[in-house]
């Protein structure tokens, strides 16, 4: 038979040493790009679903021409991007999704606040 695979504990537990709000403060940015595929050679009327999706739900968020970036709750956050998916899977066979994630309990603002500090590093020469 096939080798058993088990997942540790620390996937679904904070570590003891970790920030004390870890788990109650999860605020989170989450980059994600959503692709519908077998549907046809044009994605875009799609992808635009899904960015309104995220625009709708009135949580910070930009959109480049890679990815969209959430800002807020780690549940309020993975439920835009879940209405996102479902939005576009209603009409495609099959979505592959990319997600990138920065979980940094307490901070807030981080959307357009890591962009500001590095856009006044560039201005300091």
């Amino acid at each position: 038979m096939g080798r058993q695979l088990r997942m540790p504990e620390t996937l679904t537990t904070a570590r003891p040493d970790a920030h004390p709000n870890y788990w109650h403060d999860r605020h989170m940015l989450i980059a994600f790009s959503i692709t519908p595929l077998g549907g046809g050679d044009s994605v875009g009327d799609l992808v635009a679903e899904a960015v309104r999706v995220v625009r709708e739900s009135g949580l910070p968020n930009r959109t480049d021409a890679m990815f969209t970036t959430v800002e807020g709750e780690w549940d309020e956050v993975m439920a835009v991007v879940k209405r996102a998916v479902d939005v576009v899977a209603a009409q495609a066979p099959r979505v592959s999704v990319v997600l990138k994630a920065d979980v940094r309990p307490g901070v807030t603002d981080a959307l357009a606040g890591k962009v500001a500090r590095i856009e006044a590093r560039l201005a300091e020469g």
